[in-house]
């Protein structure tokens, strides 16, 4: 089957997202189509891919040195640890500018191998196969790449473009019900901040969507990167209206960092947490009419999807949270930098609060 093919316009260069089935195993055909040629390639492998999956790879790219960095993705690993280690293999194999890293995995494979294609010779080429459906619509398309410290998430990083994006939705099959969920999250977030028809289609079709169904996976997941990729195109370094991309981020990462990025909470729920949190303080605040927020809380409450804090955390953890909220890298003064919403399809961004107004929120989300 022909994939659905969508480009990316960057300063840096255009490249192509090829959205469709079965797409690895002539994943050499698409490269030589888009003419990215090279002789050696690192595989930098999330050890959760399946090996039959991985196989169809090896064998499509057989005629290239390939060289396999397994990785074990987690919030703790995607660091300057393992970043320093997989340079080691490249430089230890005197890899080139004109070689490749391709990553194989969800969003944390692909930030660390983004990260070290950057790094590596002040950058080689990359090729990104998200094999996760919140990688596939959000952390594959747009450049950003990063790792975590103990200070908080994807404070060292960089704006690094792929060559090239390939989602085969076969990959979606191994995943858990969990992990659909999460990437879920994201596809909602972007029918929020920039399409209300999107939202529409997605309230008709959301258990489709969950259960991985044809037609309908491969259109949410073709939407939500078209969303991405207008935003992408109009601010690659996130300068103005990117940052509405991280509506329910703030919440989202001080969340995972509170709770220190344990399994209990996972990205892809702290962004649905964070997104319904955002939602209710830009209610709170009156910016967002009843009959919009209210059909927002419908459909995340029907989905059964993660909306209330106080499921994990309690009061005791509310400086924490704000803390890290503090921290976050979109913060330009010693106040909290929000993007939060004002109807569906539109949102407000460079929204400055006080730490006083969000505990106060935050302490009657964690006590009624």
């Amino acid at each position: 089957m022909k994939p659905i093919k969508l480009n990316v316009k960057t300063k840096l260069h255009d490249y192509p997202i090829l959205i469709g089935s079965n797409l690895i195993k002539n994943l050499n055909l698409y490269l030589n189509k888009n003419s990215i040629i090279f002789n050696k390639c690192l595989l930098i492998i999330d050890k959760k891919v399946p090996n039959k999956m991985i196989s169809k790879i090896t064998k499509s790219l057989q005629k290239k040195e390939i060289s396999k960095f397994i990785f074990t993705a987690n919030e703790k690993n995607k660091s300057i640890k393992y970043v320093n280690k997989i340079l080691q293999v490249l430089l230890n194999k005197n890899f080139s500018r004109q070689d490749c890293v391709i990553t194989i995995g969800g969003g944390i494979t692909g930030d660390v191998g983004a990260f070290v294609a950057s790094l590596y010779k002040r950058g080689l080429n990359f090729i990104n196969i998200p094999t996760t459906l919140l990688s596939q619509v959000d952390s594959s398309i747009g450049g950003k790449t990063g790792v975590n410290t103990k200070e908080g998430k994807n404070l060292i990083g960089s704006f690094y473009q792929p060559k090239m994006v390939v989602s085969d939705t076969e990959f979606l099959k191994s995943l858990s019900r969990r992990e659909i969920i999460c990437g879920y999250g994201e596809i909602l977030k972007h029918s929020l901040i920039l399409n209300k028809n999107f939202f529409k289609y997605l309230n008709k079709n959301s258990t489709k969507i969950l259960n991985l169904q044809n037609p309908f996976i491969e259109k949410a997941i073709l939407e939500s990167c078209k969303i991405k990729k207008i935003i992408v195109q109009k601010d690659e370094h996130e300068k103005s209206i990117r940052k509405i991309l991280n509506f329910g981020h703030t919440f989202a990462h001080a969340f995972e960092a509170s709770l220190g990025y344990s399994k209990k909470l996972n990205h892809g729920e702290a962004v649905i947490l964070g997104i319904s949190t955002a939602l209710k303080f830009s209610y709170s605040l009156k910016l967002i009419k009843f009959n919009d927020f209210n059909d927002i809380i419908k459909h995340i409450y029907n989905l059964k999807l993660p909306s209330n804090i106080k499921n994990y955390f309690s009061i005791n953890d509310l400086n924490k949270i704000l803390n890290f909220m503090y921290k976050d890298k979109k913060n330009v003064s010693k106040k909290v930098n929000l993007i939060l919403i004002r109807k569906i399809g539109s949102t407000l961004i460079n929204n400055e609060y006080g730490g006083s107004k969000i505990k106060k929120f935050l302490k009657s989300e964690l006590t009624d």
